[in-house]
């Protein structure tokens, strides 16, 4: 084959650091969209970007050109350190360690918009806990809870 070509949706989840601040409701949509540009300058494309107070969810095209690691890295680390610059409430936040990540299908990715766009309506009836373990068991990810929910 003389090209390489790839399209891998990807839905990421990950948590804020449970002694970290809350994300304040008026600071989500700027973290949105810089992680949206995040994505863009490591090559991959956003298609989705929401959450809540504790954690985020990440809807995208994952490039053939960086590791899914990598690309996790990148943002979170950028997003750290850019929230940290909008004010004193943000001064000891971080993301957590681990994430999730998730493969979609074409036929389920105007679903995982959806579920990604409302989130906040979702949270009124599930906690973060309920909602990640939902997901572990619906892919089949093996795990040990007793390492799940650690900083």
């Amino acid at each position: 084959m003389g090209q390489s070509l790839t399209k891998l949706n990807i839905h990421i989840i990950f948590h804020k650091k449970y002694s970290s601040p809350i994300i304040l409701e008026e600071d989500m949509d700027e973290l949105w969209s810089y992680i949206g540009s995040v994505i863009k300058d490591n090559d991959s494309i956003p298609i989705k970007i929401n959450g809540v107070e504790d954690h985020v969810h990440i809807l995208c095209v994952l490039s053939k050109n960086i590791a899914f690691s990598k690309l996790l890295e990148e943002i979170k680390k950028q997003s750290s350190r850019w929230i940290k610059n909008k004010g004193k409430h943000y001064s000891k936040f971080y993301w957590q360690g681990g994430y999730g990540g998730f493969s979609v299908s074409p036929s389920l990715l105007y679903k995982t918009i959806n579920y990604i766009e409302n989130q906040k309506e979702h949270h009124k009836k599930l906690t973060f806990k309920e909602e990640y373990l939902q997901f572990l068991k619906e892919y089949g990810v093996d795990f040990d809870e007793t390492f799940l929910w650690s900083d």
